[in-house]
């Protein structure tokens, strides 16, 4: 019998989610999980800035700088206000799971959206304020508008990525099917 390599949770999430979730599920929530909830906070801020139009009144180093500010402090709350919610919820569908164990399926299951994080920042500093409006001006190259379309298109898959892996997590510590976890997930985020 092969002895089985050690458990890579950065790594090893994107594609062996189930497996990384197991592994984790007896540790207690550490740096690594407020490190992660804090890139996506700041991600989250970034696509705020985008949906607003941000862009056409305010600079990148000022977005950018708000991002990195106030992104960590909401990705950490919004990481354990969601924990609350996702334990709640999942133990009515008839699931158990501990505190600890959802943190990590939210902070480890965002990766692909950390993943975003330098994508949204080099397109910034190659685009400038059009990468923060929801639609480019006429007189904008075309490259800037193809590398904003590659960039929306790549933070979007990263995104359902994330939502995927996040609900196979919940499946997963929380015992219950897939579909179930899924409605749990959905029921989750308009709570």
């Amino acid at each position: 019998m092969l002895p089985t390599e050690p458990v890579r949770p950065l790594k090893d999430v994107w594609l062996r989610p189930r497996r990384v979730f197991r592994e984790l599920a007896t540790r207690p929530v550490g740096i690594l999980d407020y490190v992660l909830a804090a890139a996506q906070g700041i991600v989250n801020f970034l696509a705020l800035f985008r949906t607003q139009g941000a862009g056409a009144h305010s600079s990148v180093a000022e977005i950018l700088g708000e991002s990195f500010l106030f992104g960590p402090i909401g990705g950490v709350v919004g990481l354990f206000l969601f924990a609350a919610i996702y334990g709640r919820l999942g133990n009515r569908a008839g699931g158990t799971s501990t505190r600890s164990q959802v943190v990590h399926v939210l902070a480890y299951g965002g990766v692909p959206v950390v993943a975003s994080l330098g994508i949204w920042v080099l397109t910034a500093l190659l685009a400038g304020e059009a990468t923060f409006v929801e639609t480019p001006r006429a007189d904008v190259e075309g490259f800037v508008v193809l590398l904003l379309d590659a960039q929306f298109i790549a933070y979007v898959l990263l995104l359902l990525w994330s939502i995927v892996l996040q609900v196979m997590g919940f499946s997963e510590i929380q015992g219950i099917a897939t579909r179930k976890a899924f409605w749990v997930w959905v029921l989750g985020q308009f709570v």
